[in-house]
This record gives C-alpha cells, sequence and structure tokens, in this order.
C-alpha cells in the first residue's frame, strides 16, 4: 500500500470517527456516518440495514440510492428476503465480502422500478462490536462490480467503528430511559403518598401507576384466605373496583410470582397465560409482568401488569419493578399505622375526657348526694319542708351521678358501654338470635381492637340473621398476651364454596379490612349444610413494640 494511500485511508477514518462520536442520536449517527463515508472514498450510494430485533425498520438509513431501489418510498430495501440479511442471520458473515448478485438490484432491474444509475453489485461488511452483532454496511458504486482487498479492509475497519458506535449508543439510551423510568417512578411515589385513606389507596394507585408509564392493564392482586383477591383493575385509561378472587393456585403468572416471592415476566405471552386469569375480567395480553408485594419479606399480593403488545416490559429493571411494588407495600404500612395512631388518639381522648369527668365532676355529685342524706338524716321528722327538699336534692344528685357514669361509658365506642360480649349478646337478642358466649381470658383490651372485633361481630351476626336460616349463634372470645381472637358460629345451612368462589360480598371484605387494617386476619370457613365459621384474630402489640413501630 503507498504511504498516500494510508495516508488517505487515515484521515478517512479520523472523519468517520468525529462524525461517530458527534452525536448520541442512533438515526442521525447511521445518517451522517453513511453520508460520511460515502464522500471520503468516492462510492456513490450506501446502505444500512439493522437485522437485531432492537429497531423498527429493517433498513434504519440510506444515502443516494438509485431511482430503481427509491421508488414506492423504497420497498425494495424493506423485505428480508435476499441473501446478504440471511447470511448475517446464519452467521455466515464475518467480514466484508462482494455480493456477486444482489436480488434487490436484480428486482428493481428486472421489474423496470427505474433507472438503477449504473449500479449492479455492492460490497457487504457485518456490523458488530464485541459478541454483539447489529446489522449490515452495503455500499455500491456506478459501474463497479467488484471492490478490491483494500477497500473491502476500509470498510471493514469503518464497520467496526460504527458498531462501537451503536453500542455506546445503545448504553447511552438504556441509561436514559432507566433514568425516566425512576423519574417516573418518583411521581408515582409522591402520589400514592398523598392519599391519606387506606380505603381508596388500591383504586387510585393502580391509576396513578397505569397513568404515569402508559401501561394499559395495571391489576392489584391481595393474598385473602387462601385466595387471591382482585382489589382493582385499571384498563385503557379507566378504573374499575373489583372484588373477585382466584383460587391460589389457578393464577397463572400471578400464582407463581406470589408463591415463589419473585419477579416473573414473559415477553411474550400464549393464549394459555391469558385464560387462567380472563375468567375475573383480565384482558387477553401478549406480553405481561407480576411483581409480588411484600412485607417484611412476605408476599401479601401481586402487582400485576399486561399489554396487548410484545416485549413491552423488556426495558425495565427487575430493580425498578421490586421498588415500585415495595413502594407500594410501604404506603399500605404507613397507612395502617397512620389509622391506629388516629384511633389511637381517639382513644386516648376519650379515656382522658372520662378520668376528668370521673375524678372531678362525680366525686362533687357523690359529695352533694352524701351530704344531703346526712342533713336528712340529722332533721328527720324536724323540719318537713326542709327535709323534702333534702330528698330532693339527694334524687337529683344520684340521678345526675347516675347520667354521669352512663356518659363515661358512652365514651367507650358505641354498644360497648358494658363489654364486647355483652354487648355482642344484646345485638343479636335485637335480632331475635340466641347468643351463647364464652369468654377465656382475662387480659383488658385495647380500644381499638375491641371496637374493630366489636364491627366485625356485628357484621357476622348480621349475615347469620339474613342467611343462616337459624337463630342460635355461638360467640366466644379467647384473650391471650399476645393477641385476640374473637369466633362466631352458627350451624345453619351454610354456603356454597363455589358461589363465594367467585364474588366476596361488601360485608365480608369490610370484616377483613378491619381485621387487616390492625395488623391480623379474618378467616371464613364451612360450606353447603356445614356449620359456618367466622375467626377473626388481631395481634396485641406490647408496649415495647408500640414504642419501635412509632
Amino acid at each position: 500500500m503507498s504511504r498516500e494511500k494510508r495516508a488517505y485511508e487515515l484521515v478517512a477514518l479520523k472523519e468517520i470517527a468525529e462524525t461517530l462520536n458527534s452525536t448520541n442520536d442512533m438515526d442521525q449517527m447511521l445518517n451522517d456516518v453513511l453520508a460520511k463515508l460515502l464522500q471520503v472514498t468516492g462510492f456513490t450510494t450506501g446502505w444500512i440495514f439493522m437485522i437485531d430485533n432492537k429497531s423498527e425498520n429493517l433498513c434504519a438509513a440510506t444515502y443516494n440510492l438509485p431511482q430503481g431501489l427509491a421508488a414506492n418510498n423504497q420497498a425494495v430495501m424493506c423485505g428480508e428476503v435476499c441473501w446478504c440479511v440471511e447470511s448475517f442471520k446464519q452467521n455466515k458473515l464475518d467480514q466484508a465480502v462482494n455480493i456477486i448478485e444482489c436480488s434487490r438490484i436484480t428486482y428493481a432491474i428486472t421489474n423496470k422500478l427505474g433507472d438503477n444509475e449504473g449500479v449492479t453489485h455492492h460490497a457487504t461488511v457485518p456490523l458488530r462490536a464485541g459478541t454483539d452483532q447489529f446489522g449490515l454496511l452495503n455500499v455500491a458504486e456506478a459501474g463497479k462490480d467488484r471492490f478490491n482487498e483494500e477497500e473491502l479492509a476500509l470498510l471493514q475497519a469503518v464497520a467496526y467503528q460504527i458498531g462501537t458506535a451503536i453500542k455506546r449508543i445503545r448504553l447511552y439510551q438504556v441509561q436514559e430511559q432507566h433514568a425516566i423510568h425512576y423519574a417516573k417512578l418518583g411521581d408515582v411515589i409522591q402520589k400514592i403518598n398523598a392519599i391519606q385513606d387506606i380505603n381508596h389507596l388500591p383504586l387510585q394507585a393502580v391509576s396513578h401507576i397505569g397513568d404515569t408509564f402508559n401501561w394499559q392493564h395495571v391489576s392489584l392482586f391481595m393474598y385473602e384466605q387462601e385466595q387471591l383477591s382482585l382489589r382493582a383493575h385499571y384498563t385503557d385509561n379507566h378504573v374499575r373496583k373489583e372484588w373477585l378472587s382466584l383460587a391460589i393456585d389457578q393464577g397463572g403468572m400471578v400464582s407463581k410470582a406470589f408463591h415463589e416471592n419473585r419477579l416473573v415476566k414473559q415477553s411474550v405471552c400464549d393464549s394459555n397465560s391469558c385464560s387462567s386469569l380472563s375468567s375475573i375480567g383480565i384482558p387477553p395480553f401478549s406480553s405481561a409482568v407480576a411483581i409480588p408485594l411484600r412485607i417484611r419479606s412476605r408476599p401479601i399480593g401481586v402487582l400485576f401488569v399486561s399489554s396487548q403488545l410484545g416485549k413491552q416490559f423488556d426495558d425495565y429493571l427487575e430493580d425498578f419493578m421490586y421498588s415500585l411494588g415495595d413502594h407500594f407495600t410501604l404506603s399500605v404500612e404507613n397507612l395502617r399505622v397512620y389509622e391506629q395512631r388516629r384511633e389511637l388518639a381517639r382513644m386516648e381522648e376519650r379515656n382522658r375526657m372520662a378520668r376528668d369527668l370521673h375524678d372531678s365532676v362525680i366525686q362533687k355529685v357523690f359529695s352533694l348526694s352524701f351530704l344531703a342524706k346526712g342533713a336528712e338524716t340529722v332533721l328527720a321528722g324536724k323540719e318537713p319542708v326542709v327535709e323534702r327538699s333534702l330528698q330532693e336534692i339527694r334524687q337529683l344528685s344520684q340521678e345526675a351521678l347516675k347520667e354521669m357514669r352512663t356518659l363515661i361509658w358512652q365514651l367507650r365506642p358505641a354498644g360497648l358501654e358494658h363489654g364486647l360480649i355483652t354487648a355482642l349478646k344484646q345485638y343479636g337478642k335485637s335480632m331475635d338470635l340466641t347468643v351463647y358466649e364464652k369468654v377465656e381470658g382475662v387480659r383488658e383490651l385495647p380500644r381499638a381492637i375491641e371496637e374493630a372485633l366489636w364491627r366485625i361481630g356485628q357484621e357476622a351476626l348480621n349475615n347469620v340473621r339474613k342467611h343462616a336460616d337459624t337463630n342460635t349463634v355461638y360467640v366466644r372470645l379467647i384473650k391471650t398476651e399476645s393477641r385476640a381472637c374473637l369466633e362466631i358460629l352458627d350451624r345453619g345451612r351454610g354456603f356454597s364454596q363455589e358461589k363465594r368462589k367467585g364474588k366476596l360480598t361488601m360485608g365480608m371484605l369490610t370484616m377483613r379490612e378491619r381485621a387487616e387494617t390492625l395488623g391480623g386476619e379474618l378467616t371464613i370457613t364451612g360450606g353447603k349444610g356445614q356449620p359456618t365459621m367466622v375467626t377473626a384474630v388481631i395481634p396485641i402489640a406490647t408496649e415495647m413494640e408500640m414504642w419501635e413501630e412509632e
């Protein structure tokens, strides 16, 4: 090789390298470098194929195509059937080569698509960077049917530069995309954290997630009594509240993510993947990801995201998906703690008022009654008018004392003036139910737990009255140092598991939410013709645990 030729090639490579490093836009880079290559080499036309399934168009860049190849919006360049593309896909191209006969050029000439301007052959060279392969660089020159070894070597060097630039830009684009994803995640977290009502959290959360990331379908499943309950569903910019349930092993990807406590992603889904979820209204999908929702490494549900298009979630990092799920569960925990603190503050205020009334007003009224009784005894038979007045004072003070004590009891949750079991028995009696009660343990329950069990018991008794076809109920309250357990049993006609499997009633869900708000759980067992048992178990935190939680 002459020194002048070598210097020319070095200058060409330098100018091409400068072009490659001038932008991070893939389309601009490919078109600019193709134009620069033809400018410094004197070749008349060129085109670049991207064949790694990451580009939308096969023909990613062209320059100065002859009329025959450019006809009909470059239709000849769009098909994938040609020798060079097939050879690339079969890993038969590893260096720059001459193409003896190009099917695209031949097709344009045969079908008289336009003037080919003397272009009959071209050279092709694979674009790669290390083990990554991206596509093909093709160049041609009018009247040239063969490229010499020096020209092919130059093309090979340029192709390596282009391949390296493609890899660099793709890495940059990936990092840029990840930054966008995490920025959007920050927006979603702020919106979810602004939700103040735990009952509104499912609907608003899936709506914020779907809108922010422009995802077609977002579904929230929560684990409840050996089932996965669909709490909320977002589809095509609309949110609907669902209360449908799936058996724990019939949820496909959702069940797998829950059981294995890990992210499950499918880039291309078949009909079998969709069938298990279609029964509860999840639309058919071609790609999906199931994110486990975890509290202290224990799964409590699954966030399921799907799309009718394939490979929609391949660009999202697993860490990003886990972060989305973890922040949602953190919001759930924060709202539960907020509800508990608010209830605790209310209970403390009631206790303070009760103490103040007991320590001041009741003592004074009691003293008044006592003094009236003493004066009445001293004046017995001596001053009838005064004696009658003292009797009236004593009677009024005793009535005031009784009313004040009743008022203090009423500072407790409504219906609990005489204790939980007594209140449930009276409530059942008001509905013509015979309640047989049993209490195990003597520990005093925190007010929040007592009120939650009272509301759960009320709803359970309502269900017995409406559906059980019996007027006898057995209620048992078990109190230990670590938990409170309320059991309500009836021996009525029971319920159908199949009917219950599809949909839970609002009352049942309300009972469950009351228990879960305090960190407990609620189970309902039974069947058609069998006794029905409603069991609510709520943990009782020690003072140290409550302090640590705060």
